[in-house]
């Protein structure tokens, strides 16, 4: 058997888990061609294995948020959650109405001090443009996908996710962060990239996580810029441009 790292093992225990109807130890070792004793050291050691599964008094384990489509379990975790359709029949009102309830709901601060309201609405605005533009080049297709706001993964002290949004596809997610900037910083770069592992493990191998940057005052900005110095890159652009984050990845406009 290969040899993989623990980011592997992880992400391959998490999706016996949430793809399975509960599952003892001994069984996910089975599956996975694993020796039991390294499945408990990761079902009791992992900081995200114990955010997203839990064990019944059985002894099987299950998972909070369920990789399959849709991902309805995401609702539980995010200020907003549902279809693209659902989302572009809401108007902007009742949009955010839901967003604040929502947010309220799994704990996120809403207090307005720092223009929470005004980044929450022009976040949507970014959102519903750019399912306007796909709806231009790729037709009704974009509208079963689903989209969250606000994730929030915060169950205990060992592992933070707060993704601004996500939009996942058949078999992508993709992650975007929103600053309401021109000009791009190495460290939001960094910080649009750093869920990115986890999210992995969130959604499991049948999907790819794709982090992008969003730079809600910037015009007409589509770039890849490094991360962390490294040789890795993340696309950053502006609102207006966002649907070529999506074409970069899934080629519509070059078919």
């Amino acid at each position: 058997m290969k040899a993989m790292n623990g980011d592997q093992l992880d992400r391959r225990v998490c999706a016996a888990i949430c793809q399975g109807d509960g599952l003892k130890a001994r069984e996910i070792a089975r599956r996975l061609n694993l020796d039991r004793n390294t499945v408990n050291h990761i079902l009791y050691a992992s900081p995200l294995l114990r955010e997203l599964c839990y064990q019944d008094r059985g002894y099987r384990w299950h998972g909070i948020i369920r990789q399959s489509r849709p991902h309805s379990s995401l609702f539980e975790f995010s200020g907003y959650y549902s279809l693209v359709d659902e989302f572009l029949d809401l108007t902007e009102d009742a949009w955010m109405k839901r967003v604040i309830e929502g947010c309220q709901r799994i704990g996120r601060s809403t207090s307005d001090q720092r223009g929470l309201f005004h980044s929450f609405r022009d976040c949507r605005a970014q959102m519903a443009r750019l399912f306007e533009d796909l709806l231009d080049m790729i037709g009704d297709d974009c509208l079963s996908w689903e989209i969250a706001f606000e994730f929030r993964l915060k169950r205990a002290r060992h592992v933070r996710i707060y993704a601004d949004v996500l939009v996942i596809t058949g078999d992508r997610v993709f992650s975007l962060e929103f600053k309401m900037k021109d000009g791009i910083q190495p460290q939001e770069v960094a910080q649009a990239a750093k869920y990115c592992p986890y999210l992995e493990i969130v959604f499991g191998p049948d999907y790819e996580v794709l982090p992008a940057l969003v730079l809600t005052g910037a015009k007409d900005l589509f770039v890849f810029e490094p991360i962390n110095g490294t040789d890795n890159l993340l696309p950053v652009c502006s609102g207006d441009m966002l649907f070529n984050v999506f074409d970069e990845y899934m080629g519509f406009l070059r078919k």
